[in-house]
């Protein structure tokens, strides 16, 4: 096991930890099940059909090797090289440099790139981006983002729901439900949603540099990858996407939605700095 699968169960792990006790503080034992069967139903549909929903949402249009048979050629030779399935081809008509992956399993799945990054990077760049997407997919990335996000989900959501009790009075600390009392739960409304959202983060950060690794490994050129970063992170500043959803920033290769830098803690993604550092690193 790679030290960042490592830390990926660290943390979902982790964030499993926070939901038994920080749901249990919240909402005792019943709103605890009540809150991760919901955020599992809304998890659960999202996992089926985030494909479609974020493909539209970009209006992307699918393309075929005869409307694009560089792309086409470099995704084909990856797969061929990789033993993966041929995912499907889309291409998003946007300047932002940028590229994402999507779909529940290798079988079913998907890269996007608008056409910011098809001008801006060469062939080798290209594939080192592509590599990085289908490590995603290899990964099963989406699968383990949205588990995350059924844990963080229904942590907010008992947070969500003491927030209103406090308010008309409803909640008493009873002590079998919740053995810390109000004033236990009164901490954990405040700190585990915080906690559980800086965590899903760590997991997609740790997943970024699982498949930066993997998708240079695939490709043989960490270098190439390493160069796309620097373009795509310059390009991304400069045309930030003005539509889309900010809630789908972690899909791809680097946020497209602000030319501000995050603070690393809470980000969806690492610092390219760091990236390419260990990119290079990989290289010598």
């Amino acid at each position: 096991m790679t030290t960042n699968s490592l830390k990926t169960v660290l943390l979902m792990s982790l964030l499993t930890i926070l939901f038994i006790l920080g749901g249990a503080a919240i909402g005792g034992r019943g709103g605890m099940m009540i809150a991760f069967i919901i955020a599992l139903g809304m998890n659960f549909f999202s996992y089926w059909y985030s494909d479609k929903i974020v493909l539209k949402m970009y209006k992307a249009t699918e393309v075929s090797e005869q409307e694009a048979p560089g792309l086409y050629a470099i995704v084909h030779r990856l797969t061929q090289k990789g033993g993966l399935p041929m995912p499907r081809l889309y291409v998003i008509d946007n300047e932002n440099p940028n590229a994402f992956a999507t779909g529940r399993n290798p079988e079913n799945s998907a890269v996007a790139v608008t056409t910011g990054i098809v001008r801006m990077l060469d062939d080798d760049e290209l594939e080192g981006v592509i590599a990085h997407e289908l490590a995603h997919i290899y990964g099963r990335d989406i699968l383990i983002g949205t588990i995350a996000a059924t844990m963080a989900g229904a942590v907010m959501l008992l947070a969500d729901w003491a927030r209103w009790s406090f308010i008309f009075g409803g909640m008493n600390g009873d002590e079998e439900d919740n053995p810390l009392g109000a004033a236990g739960a009164i901490v954990a409304m405040i700190v585990a949603p915080i906690a559980a959202m800086l965590v899903q983060m760590a997991v997609s950060r740790s997943r970024e540099y699982q498949a930066d690794a993997r998708g240079a490994a695939l490709c043989g050129k960490p270098q190439a990858l390493a160069s796309a970063l620097r373009k795509i992170s310059k390009g991304a500043q400069e045309a930030p996407m003005r539509e889309g959803n900010a809630a789908t920033a972690h899909m791809f290769i680097m946020n497209p939605f602000s030319a501000r830098k995050a603070m690393n803690l809470f980000s969806t993604h690492p610092p390219v700095e760091e990236r390419v550092k260990r990119l290079e690193d990989m290289a010598r």
